[in-house]
Formats: structure tokens, C-alpha cells, sequence
């Protein structure tokens, strides 16, 4: 497909690609909404595999709006904050929802401050400009609450852990350091993308297994967490010295 000439005004059909690639994007809301709808309705494994359609999507549609350069076609739509409320909808409000209505967190009150701790972190960390840095990584940790939400029923883990967990990413919500940003940076591409490919593979084995996943594949998914903080951790400091040279 030929480039737009930068200096010409995008034709009827430019623009009608780049609204479909916005489109694309917006789907994340109604698959949010399907999650919440799962949730309500007790059906754990179908807003799972909500969840993973929309890290497809999410992952995905990035990819689309920089091939067809969206921007240039489409100059006066914010598509960085469609994905913004798309994302906050997909990775917290609704994981919250899920977590609260499938028993995972405290009962009653506490469990709705608990759920409350997550949702007001990540709307600091979505205003925040220097979200996405220049060199491709999140600041602070990345609001994976989706992720979280996947862990706690896929290890069937208790309301005491799972609001530790949550209390302690909320904290580094707010700790400056580079998460790994896999399908845009440049350090060892190709390695985080297909270590990143073969975790949605252990995804769709173990909600396949549900609700008795295998040790096996459970423990695969687990090294690509912790291969995903690992790096992180590498590159931060990596980071940092090349900042002080």
C-alpha cells in the first residue's frame, strides 16, 4: 500500500481507514462491558476469555494505527485517548468488577474500599503525560489489573492475598520505574514479543483447564511474569546509567 503524501489531504477512503482502525479500538469498551456483564452473571471462564480478546485488541491496534497512519489521516481524533478510556475500562474497572463479584476480595465495605485503592491509582497513572516514556516503557507499575484478576482465579487465591497484592501495585503505580512496554521498544524485541506470544498461549490453556489448571502450565505462565519484572528491573537500571554518563 502506497504512503499518503504528508503534504496532501487524506481522500474519503484514507479516512475510512483510519475510522475503522479507531473502531477497532473502541470494540475494547464493549468487551468491557461484556466483562462486567460475565462477572454479574458468575461466569468467571467467559469474562476471561473476554479479557483475552481485549489484550488482543489492545495489543494489537497500535500496530494498525501506525501502518495506516491513523494520525495524519484522521488529525482531529484523539486515538490516544480513545485507547486511554478503552484501556482503563478493559485493564482496571472492569478486572475490579470481576474481582469483587467472584469473591476474591474482602465482603462487604472492605472489599469495596479495597477494589476503590486500584481504580483511583491508575486514573493518577492514565493523566500522567510521562505514562508511555519516550524510549517505550510504562512509568510505574503498568495497571495489569486485568492480569492480576487472571492470576487470582486461575490460583484460586484468597481475599487476604489477593487485596496484599493489589494494595502493594497500587503503591508502585506510583514508584518510577520502566515496565516493560513489549510491542513498542526496541531492546530485545523479538524475544519479549514471542516470550509475550507463548504467555496468551499458557492464557488459553490454563482458562481451558479451569477450573483445575495444570501445575505445568501454570508454572510456565508464572516465568514470563517473573522474566517480565526481571528485564524490567535490568532495563530500569540500564536506564539509569546511561542517564548518568
Amino acid at each position: 500500500m502506497p504512503a499518503d503524501d504528508p503534504g496532501a489531504r487524506p481522500g474519503p477512503g484514507a479516512r475510512l481507514v483510519a475510522g475503522a482502525v479507531h473502531l477497532y479500538t473502541a470494540l475494547g469498551a464493549v468487551l468491557a462491558f461484556l466483562i462486567v456483564v460475565a462477572a454479574v452473571d458468575g461466569d468467571e471462564e467467559r469474562a476471561l476469555w473476554l479479557g483475552l480478546a481485549a489484550l488482543f485488541v489492545d495489543g494489537t491496534d497500535g500496530m494498525l494505527a501506525r501502518r495506516f497512519r491513523v494520525k495524519h489521516r484522521m488529525p482531529w481524533f484523539d486515538g490516544a485517548l480513545l485507547d486511554n478510556v478503552v484501556d482503563y475500562l478493559t485493564y482496571v474497572f472492569a478486572p475490579m468488577i470481576l474481582l469483587r463479584q467472584s469473591g476474591y476480595l474482602p465482603e462487604g465495605g472492605w472489599g469495596d474500599l479495597v477494589a476503590a485503592v486500584p481504580l483511583l491509582a491508575s486514573c493518577y497513572q492514565f493523566c500522567r503525560v510521562d505514562a508511555k516514556t519516550d524510549d517505550h516503557f510504562f512509568l510505574g507499575f503498568p495497571s495489569y489489573w486485568n492480569v492480576v484478576a487472571f492470576y487470582a482465579i486461575v490460583l484460586s487465591l484468597s481475599p487476604a492475598t489477593v487485596t496484599a497484592v493489589l494494595l502493594v501495585c497500587a503503591l508502585l503505580v506510583f514508584v518510577p520505574i520502566g515496565y516493560l512496554y513489549p510491542s513498542r521498544m526496541q531492546s530485545l524485541r523479538t524475544l519479549n514479543l514471542t516470550l509475550a506470544a507463548a504467555w496468551a498461549v499458557a492464557y488459553v490453556v490454563l482458562v481451558a483447564q479451569l477450573p483445575d489448571p495444570s501445575p505445568l502450565w501454570i508454572t510456565v505462565s508464572l516465568l514470563y511474569v517473573g522474566y517480565y519484572v526481571a528485564m524490567s528491573l535490568f532495563l530500569q537500571a540500564r536506564r539509569r546509567r546511561v542517564a548518568t554518563c
